[in-house]
């Protein structure tokens, strides 16, 4: 039965004795050398202890999944040969043992013949893996500089931020760097696997192209593969060939590039540039309308009529420069080129300053406005102008989407490293659809209670980049008819400087 004049050594590891031990026997008399442990604990240990060239190992033991100490034994010695036996054979076992380096899946109950006939592939298979070891071994002894190279090699794949996963004609893995292995999701894969059926398939299909075909192709694919749902990761992946010397197809490439954030800022610059677009072309449109009907003779517009016309189109244009002027904010946000001067603020009297300055706005509605002061030390580092900003936009939206003769409560109190700011209104509140989309660019609740109330849809976004900007944090509570509240949390330390600085 022994394919060669060594004789193989087996380790079988299974917690049913009499099976255990007619294995051994039936093997020692084939002319194996057989060893065997109850579970996998003392499998583990004892494949620690010595070599052994194949491995049986049941699944289900008592103290360890057979699984996992395949998983083990793998580490130790990747070049074992190991088999998984069970009675509870299932296709899903049959793949992750085979995923994890398992040669072959043994059902229970087997025949010696059966048993025998898989044990002599699997050690025909190790022969060949030994024999490949030790020409290895040679070769790199022999030239030592291509060791060298490959330890070179392997640091400069490991330090790029790119994934780099090489594999030959045949679809076995050569080469790779940790970055190929993070992004696909690998971790359990060896050099020498047939790793293509395990890799995504539109990368898997552009290696086929290479592999499969009767000539050398000199170009390279590529493709963009969401391998994350929502977004969470993109890559663009590339694959181009490895030639031999003589010009023939050694092996495939394949470079992994993480592509998330430049796609996230091309939608998001792609929907900006239209909602910036659409914004502006209402109020454009509106002005030009009542200019030409000034302008056209035919219509006999009255000097009443033209005042009115004029003073329309001076209220769009005036919310065209407040809209400008926000996207001009925002965009000074993110290239992060706003002047800012640090200082200490007494954020109590920040409050105060504003519902001063809103006091006219307050009357025209009856609103009601109630500052309670939580704290006797209310100070903190920040820009004065991004405060009022914050502050301002915040408490003026209470007032516009608040009901007649409503109130609004301001609330100013520590809350461990923060300063905790509640704005609550009492108006017309939000749906959750609403809620989730506050702080986007240009969104604005649209009902009929909203109808006649201006804005340019900007102000909240503002609000978010401002506390953000100071590492703090804001939450929304809201229901709809009921009213509104804003929390704001603002760091008391701030290590921003004293003085003027470029952010």
């Amino acid at each position: 039965m022994v394919v060669d004049d060594l004789k193989p050594q087996v380790l079988i590891i299974d917690d049913e004795k009499g099976l255990r031990l007619g294995t051994k026997r039936l093997l020692e008399s084939e002319g194996f050398i057989a060893d065997v442990a109850e579970n996998g604990t003392e499998g583990i240990n004892l494949a620690r202890s010595k070599p052994f060239d194949l491995a049986i190992i049941d699944l289900k033991m008592p103290d360890l999944d057979g699984i996992e100490v395949l998983k083990e034994i793998r580490k130790i010695d990747p070049n074992i040969v190991c088999f998984i036996a069970t009675a509870y054979a299932s296709y899903e076992t049959a793949i992750e043992s085979t995923k994890l380096g398992a040669y072959s899946y043994i059902p229970k109950p087997f025949t010696p013949e059966e048993l025998l006939l898989q044990l002599k592939k699997g050690y025909e298979k190790r022969l060949l893996i030994l024999e490949a070891e030790k020409l290895k071994k040679e070769r790199e002894e022999r030239l030592l500089e291509i060791a060298y190279e490959k330890t070179r090699l392997k640091t400069i794949l490991n330090s790029i931020t790119e994934g780099a996963l090489v594999v030959n004609k045949t679809g076995e893995l050569v080469l790779y760097n940790s970055s190929a292995l993070k992004y696909l999701d690998l971790h359990e894969i060896f050099i020498g696997d047939v790793i293509l059926e395990i890799l995504p398939p539109e990368i898997t299909e552009m290696i086929k192209k290479f592999i499969d075909s009767n000539e050398y192709i000199p170009n390279s694919y590529s493709t963009q593969i969401e391998l994350k749902p929502n977004k969470e990761l993109i890559v663009e992946a590339t694959c181009s060939p490895v030639p031999h010397a003589d010009g023939s197809l050694a092996g495939v490439v394949t470079v992994i590039r993480n592509i998330t954030e430049a796609k996230k800022v091309e939608d998001i610059k792609s929907q900006f540039v239209s909602m910036v677009a659409h914004e502006l072309k209402t109020p454009v449109a509106a002005v030009i309308g009542f200019i030409k009907i000034i302008l056209d003779d035919t219509f006999g517009v009255k000097p009443e009529q033209q005042k009115d016309f004029l003073n329309r189109s001076y209220v769009r244009l005036n919310g065209l420069l407040a809209m400008v002027n926000d996207l001009l904010d925002i965009s000074r946000m993110e290239l992060r080129k706003t002047q800012r001067e640090i200082k200490e603020l007494d954020i109590a009297q920040v409050l105060k300053s504003t519902l001063d300055f809103l006091e006219l706005e307050l009357k025209k509605k009856g609103i009601t406005a109630n500052l309670s002061i939580g704290c006797s030390d209310c100070h903190l580092m920040a820009d004065q102008n991004e405060i009022n900003r914050l502050f301002t936009n915040l408490i003026s939206n209470a007032i516009k989407y608040n009901k007649d003769n409503g109130s609004i409560d301001l609330e100013i109190k520590r809350s461990g490293n923060y300063l905790r700011i509640r704005v609550s209104d009492t108006g017309i509140g939000l749906k959750a659809e609403e809620k989730a989309k506050l702080f986007q660019e240009f969104f604005r609740v649209k009902n009929d209670k909203t109808r006649g109330i201006s804005g340019t849809g900007l102000g909240l976004s503002i609000v978010k980049r401002i506390v953000d900007s100071y590492a703090g944090k804001i939450e929304v509570e809201s229901e709809f008819n009921v009213g509104t509240t804003f929390l704001i949390f603002l760091p008391i330390k701030e290590n921003g400087q004293s003085s003027s600085t470029q952010k």
